[in-house]
């Protein structure tokens, strides 16, 4: 195991943390304000990659599709907002799940009909191509560094939003006690919206900040909103510091987990025994790391009332 892997594999730990920490953001203030299971946050993810990639056709520019790309995302949550989940709200958790399930299935086959099966790409944008030299031997690209910096300055602003403003103050208590904010005026439900307006966008964001280096493909959000419910599970339902603190860490796991398992493995079991059971276990990390978190703190680490 060499410094310059390990440091490689933090710096790509660090960023899919980034990008769980921007889907489970909002998911978790969803949940968190107004009780309600949205299986479909993950598709908002891939239609910020899908829309980034139309916007580049028409604009050329990678900051143009940025715009066009999450303009367009907070228009297409709004409208599922309006349209189908506020009338899953009152219903319970079964009926949201299955609701929202059906959404998944109806935008994956949707993204097909527009944009085709066929996996897309966006090109990155010049000013931030190339590598830099983190450390002797270590050549990271520019453009995932940025993607951390991003994510990091985005985290930022939303912790000051939810902790000194006072909509925060509403998305807060609203989190904590929906029906006594309800009852001191507070129209709840357009609360919720811009809630779920402002998460859309965070999540169409992480789509558009992976579009350049992943493929853009149908179900590309699916794996992720694993993750992210993970993230939210660990971190406190409703805290946005825990959203955040628990996406670096099980970003972390899971990458650092998948790169240096079976060499760990090694020195326990025999080489083909190792090659075997390393992927096993490194699958397996995130989720053994969830179980013990509510083990010991069933509410997460960081629940809403410290959070």
């Amino acid at each position: 195991m060499s410094a310059t892997l390990f440091a490689v594999q933090t710096l790509n730990g660090l960023q899919l943390g980034i990008l769980l920490f921007l889907i489970a953001a909002g998911l978790t203030l969803v949940f968190g304000v107004m009780d309600f299971i949205n299986l479909a946050h993950g598709v908002q993810y891939m239609l910020g990659a899908y829309l980034a990639v139309a916007g580049y056709a028409i604009t050329g520019t990678f900051w143009g599709a940025m715009l066009i790309a999450l303009v367009g995302a907070l228009v297409v949550g709004l409208l599922l907002e309006v349209l189908i989940f506020r009338h899953l709200y009152d219903r319970d958790h079964l009926d949201q799940v299955l609701a929202t399930f059906g959404v998944i299935l109806f935008l994956n086959e949707a993204v097909k009909v527009i944009w085709g099966a066929a996996p897309l790409t966006l090109p990155m944008p010049g000013l931030l191509s190339g590598s830099i030299e983190i450390m002797d031997g270590l050549l990271y690209p520019v453009y995932r560094i940025a993607l951390i910096v991003a994510g990091l300055a985005v985290a930022a602003l939303l912790y000051a939003l939810v902790s000194k403003t006072r909509a925060g103050m509403l998305v807060r208590a609203g989190a904590t006690n929906a029906p006594m904010v309800s009852a001191l005026g507070v129209d709840i439900r357009r609360l919720f919206m811009l809630v779920f307006g402002f998460g859309t966008m965070l999540a169409g964001f992480a789509g558009i900040l992976a579009a350049p280096i992943l493929v853009v493909e149908p179900g590309m959000g699916d794996n992720l909103l694993i993750l992210a419910f993970v993230v939210i599970v660990i971190g406190g339902i409703g805290s946005i510091r825990g959203a955040f603190l628990a996406a670096l860490i099980v970003g972390l796991v899971d990458t650092l987990g998948r790169g240096f398992a079976t060499d760990i493995a090694k020195l326990l079991l025999s080489p083909s025994a190792a090659n075997d059971v390393g992927p096993a276990i490194a699958s397996m990390l995130i989720y053994i790391l969830m179980a013990g978190v509510l083990f010991f703190r069933p509410t997460g680490l960081f629940p809403v009332r410290g959070g």
